[in-house]
């Protein structure tokens, strides 16, 4: 295995993979690595052709939850084919909405929301393409009155 895989810290890591999977449609693809303790050490999930990594938070390493730290420094960005059904499935399931889901100057309509775990998505559908060009132009016309 080669690359970057995100790695999150949950408080639940079995709370977590089912949430995951009702909402997002994540499949579980190795075993859980569990402790006598019931502690689990890791777990690895896809979303979308995309895999995670999953594990308990361990705070005597350092490796706390979005839900301990009261924030978190790491958004994921989940591209699915209908944002819409996704956002709303999310949000009855127990996310919070960030912002709202609308379209978007770049191109997606997407929206961001925190899950019940603490890790912020955004969920998004790409639209249309738009040439960088009027993107950078759109980005800067949000700014002009500033």
């Amino acid at each position: 295995m080669r690359g970057i895989i995100s790695y999150l810290q949950v408080t639940s890591t079995a709370e977590a993979i089912t949430w995951y999977e009702k909402v997002f449609g994540a499949k579980e693809i190795r075993a859980r690595l569990v402790t006598p303790d019931g502690a689990c050490m890791n777990a690895e999930i896809e979303i979308e052709g995309t895999r995670l990594m999953l594990a308990d938070e361990m705070p005597n390493v350092g490796s706390r939850s979005p839900a301990t730290l009261k924030g978190t420094s790491v958004v994921l960005n989940l591209h699915v084919a209908d944002s819409d059904a996704v956002f709303q499935k999310a949000l009855d399931a127990g996310a919070e909405e960030v912002y709202p889901l609308a379209d978007q100057f770049y191109g997606d309509r997407a929206g961001r929301v925190r899950d019940p775990f603490g890790h912020h998505w955004i969920i998004a559908t790409r639209i249309k393409e738009v040439p960088e060009e009027e993107m950078v132009a759109a980005f800067n016309a949000m700014f002009a009155d500033a």
